[in-house]
């Protein structure tokens, strides 16, 4: 994006309030309801994927797996453009002159890889319509709160968690925004048997990268050779990530870096204890 386009969203950020509203009960970012009617009734194609989550359940990390699955692990592609570019947030309308999710997914060519935290009861008819494969990543409930505090912390667009004491009980009742974590995920689940989606958790990526990102591979319809797929576990790594400029947000104007990393492993059990 235009250095320039930056530093205006950056000044707008300054004194950016984000407020939020309801869409059939779901609590949701302010923006997101306001331009209900185009996110509800945006044209999916046919070829299109979808990457699935819950707030902080890995969204990035398999974003970028799936992009470099289609670049058959060329990383040099993989750096073409930072992942909230590449793959448009559909549920996300940041302040302008950002383009919205459904803005910059209408301007790109097939195949377009998409994201969203869309309960499934509020997922545009036209995935459904149009036989859209997804990909649901899922998360363990105490990583995703743990992370998606730190998250709103530094996110200028999310509302201010507040203390952690009053974030837990927030997070537990689905007072937080896309709502409940139990609901999102299980509703996802429950709709494997009507729909394309392929359930990966990450806990088992964690655990064998290889095997998941193989999974991953087959449901998108690819065949992609050992030595290929040991590239993308390597460009997707923790490691790698956190040190990419187009993986870690650190040029993003939306993002506070400087109080949490975006890029950060949700260790639950040390926040629970000392935060």
């Amino acid at each position: 994006m235009d250095p320039a386009v930056m530093e205006e969203i950056a000044k707008k950020m300054e004194s950016f309030e984000a407020t939020m509203g309801h869409i059939e009960g779901v609590p949701l970012l302010g923006s997101t309801c306001d331009a209900w009617d185009s996110i509800y009734n945006f044209q999916a194609r046919g070829d299109d994927i979808l990457i699935a989550t819950y707030p902080k359940a890995g969204t990035t990390w398999m974003q970028e797996i799936v992009d470099l699955i289609l670049q058959e692990g060329d990383a040099q592609k993989g750096r073409r453009a930072p992942t909230y570019i590449k793959v448009p947030f559909i549920d996300m309308v940041p302040p302008k002159p950002m383009p919205s999710g459904v803005e910059l997914a209408q301007t790109m060519k097939s195949p377009r890889v998409l994201k969203t935290h869309l309960p499934i009861n509020l997922l545009p008819p036209s995935f459904w319509e149009k036989n859209v494969k997804v990909v649901y990543f899922a998360r363990n409930a105490k990583d995703c709160m743990v992370s998606y505090y730190y998250f709103q912390k530094i996110n200028k667009v999310l509302p201010d968690p507040g203390t952690w004491e009053n974030y837990f009980s927030a997070f537990l009742s689905g007072h937080v925004p896309w709502g409940i974590w139990f609901d999102h995920v299980i509703g996802w689940w429950k709709a494997m048997d009507k729909h394309q989606i392929l359930f990966i958790f990450y806990e088992d990526m964690i655990e064998d990268p290889m095997r998941e990102i193989r999974k991953v591979m087959k449901f998108l319809g690819k065949d992609l050779s050992d030595g290929v797929l040991e590239n993308i576990k390597y460009h997707t790594s923790f490691q790698a990530m956190k040190e990419n400029p187009m993986t870690n947000f650190s040029q993003h104007p939306n993002m506070d870096q400087t109080i949490s990393l975006f890029i950060r492993k949700g260790e639950w059990a040390y926040s629970l204890v000392s935060t």
